[in-house]
């Protein structure tokens, strides 16, 4: 038998599994009764190998064009993303990440030496002006006062969604820079984080105690647990990944690295969320008018669903 006669006597085979492409659509696979399943995926798989017998003898281009698109559809049907789960979901944000996140050594570590540095930094510069110039360099400590000079005035709301944009994409490059330095067997997350943290430490420090203080955390308080907290878990995510590419516990460094990587995104993904919840603080409140005493009482809200999501819904569950 020809092959074009072979493929025309499969044109009922055809009909049938674009009727079935049909009835699949916006059907969850769950409730079709698995005869339907299997005879759909049996016709898939023989139209498949059509198309390709279509191809190789170069048969007439509607017929190889129509097999192309009923394949194309019928792939879609079959391997078609699956529905978007909600108790999944909540489940994995609200109990295990904050479980694996509680549970993370590199975390513990990262919180100590950032929180570590950053205050003593800042009690150094406070107290000696010279440290805060040394670890500064003179140049920021002169933009610092000119930037801070007058308190907020506040923004228009198209300024300050544009800020609040600039913000999403500047900010997050700190904590890029700490997950990715982390790659270089978690020195360079160490040496990253410590520099992070002196700088840092070092500003609050060296602002506390000039004429333009009040100005400076009127700008800055809202928004820094937020983000603080964002660049300390991008820090324990890179040192994560660094750390397993040199205790590889008898695995291979690439697979040794993918087992770190499940431990790590997790970090990186609330640290993303952190970041973009900060901008938002940073663009509408932040730079506003607002009085101070509403300002700090944001920052001890985001502190507290901080120490809820970390503490409380990080606790060890009993099975």
């Amino acid at each position: 038998m020809k092959v074009s006669d072979l493929l025309d006597a499969r044109r009922d085979n055809w009909r049938e599994l674009e009727n079935l492409c049909v009835a699949m659509r916006g059907r969850s696979r769950r409730r079709m009764p698995a005869a339907t399943l299997s005879r759909f995926s049996t016709l898939y798989r023989a139209a498949c190998a059509d198309l390709a017998l279509a191809d190789a003898y170069q048969l007439p281009p509607g017929t190889t064009e129509y097999l192309h698109q009923l394949v194309g559809r019928a792939h879609n049907q079959l391997y078609r993303s699956r529905t978007f789960n909600f108790g999944t979901w909540f489940r994995e944000l609200f109990v295990l990440v904050p479980q694996r996140l509680m549970t993370d050594n590199c975390l513990g570590l990262a919180t100590v030496i950032f929180g570590g540095v950053f205050l003593l930094a800042a009690v150094m510069a406070y107290i000696t002006p010279d440290f805060a110039e040394r670890t500064i360099g003179r140049e920021m400590i002169m933009e610092l006062e000119h930037n801070f000079a007058t308190p907020p005035t506040g923004r228009g709301a198209n300024a300050s969604g544009f800020m609040a944009g600039f913000y999403v994409h500047n900010n997050p490059g700190i904590g890029l820079r700490c997950f990715a330095f982390g790659l270089l067997f978690g020195i360079g997350g160490l040496y990253i984080t410590l520099y992070n943290a002196a700088l840092l430490g070092a500003v609050f420090g060296l602002m506390a105690r000039t004429p333009q203080a009040e100005n400076f955390y009127q700008f800055v308080t809202a928004h820094a647990p937020l983000e603080l907290t964002a660049i300390v878990l991008c820090s324990a995510a890179g040192m994560r990944l660094g750390f397993s590419l040199i205790d590889t516990r008898g695995y291979t460094r690439i697979a040794s690295l993918r087992r770190a990587a499940q431990v790590a995104m997790p970090s990186m993904g609330a640290a993303i969320l952190m970041f973009v919840a900060a901008a938002a603080i940073e663009g509408f409140l932040s730079g506003s008018p607002a009085p101070y005493a509403i300002k700090a009482v944001t920052a001890v809200l985001t502190a507290a669903m901080l120490l809820v999501y970390f503490v409380l819904l990080g606790r060890p569950r009993k099975n």
